[in-house]
């Protein structure tokens, strides 16, 4: 269903994205790309002796591939097409971490509707990246700016 406007959506829509397996290439090119070559994600002997045992994936690439898995449900499914801009994301937290191998899959329910203005809604979503144990290993509420239906279509 393609959803146009802030009114298209109602309270407890569920989007749940299909899954994507993290590598070991995904932590390399994150790292070139951020310069963030911290050891625990990128030296094998370093993270064999930290607190998890083995690399893991930056906590903000998981948020960054993950969040975007529901783009591959389809455009102007989980954002709409009069979408002005990401407002904000709030209350990050990161419950687990991702390890190379893992397949992670994306929840977002809608749990907030607010209209800003005749023109403006803000659309709230839990976002929930879940790997394949069924385990929530980040969790945030991202804020949409988006647009509202003209008067007259209502």
């Amino acid at each position: 269903m393609i959803r146009n406007y802030f009114e298209d959506y109602y309270l407890g829509d569920l989007f749940v994205s299909p899954g994507r397996t993290i590598t070991e290439t995904d932590i390399v090119l994150f790292s070139a790309l951020t310069g963030d070559w911290h050891p625990l994600h990128t030296n094998v002997e370093i993270a064999s002796q930290s607190h998890f045992k083995e690399r893991v994936a930056h906590g903000m690439l998981g948020i960054v591939v993950g969040s975007a898995l529901v783009f591959r449900l389809g455009p102007y499914v989980t954002l709409p097409k009069s979408f002005i801009a990401l407002h904000g994301i709030d209350s990050i937290r990161f419950k687990m971490p991702i390890k190379i191998g893992d397949t992670i899959h994306c929840e977002n329910k809608v749990v907030e509707l607010k209209e800003k203005s005749e023109t403006q809604g803000i659309i709230t979503q839990e976002q929930k990246i879940i790997n394949q144990r069924d385990e929530t290993v980040i969790l945030f509420k991202s804020i949409i700016l988006a647009g509202r239906k003209p008067r007259d279509q209502v």
